[in-house]
């Protein structure tokens, strides 16, 4: 796992999955423009759609596993791990 391209929340997280195999962190995934046929296929294996060569930006639900694959990938800028939104008036 490349963990420079992780950052702080989630390799926190990282540190409390108990099943490496199974999906339970929303991902933001940062990536190179204009990707590959591979970087595209490892995307929609990690079941993500909607792939344009005007993204950089994408979310998932990934597993521990899917998370070290991705950050040892080139085209991989970095990951982060996505907040919980609140409302701003506090209900």
């Amino acid at each position: 796992m490349n963990f420079s391209k992780l950052d702080t929340a989630l390799i926190l997280a990282l540190k409390k999955i108990k099943d490496q195999s199974k999906p339970c962190l929303v991902v933001f995934i940062h990536v190179e423009p204009n990707l590959d046929s591979y970087a595209k296929a490892v995307l929609k294996g990690n079941g993500i759609s909607g792939i344009t060569a005007q993204r950089d930006v994408y979310t998932a639900t990934l597993s521990l596993n899917a998370v070290s694959q991705l950050s040892e990938q080139p085209w991989v800028k970095y990951l982060k791990l996505s907040g919980e939104l609140r409302l701003l008036n506090g209900d």
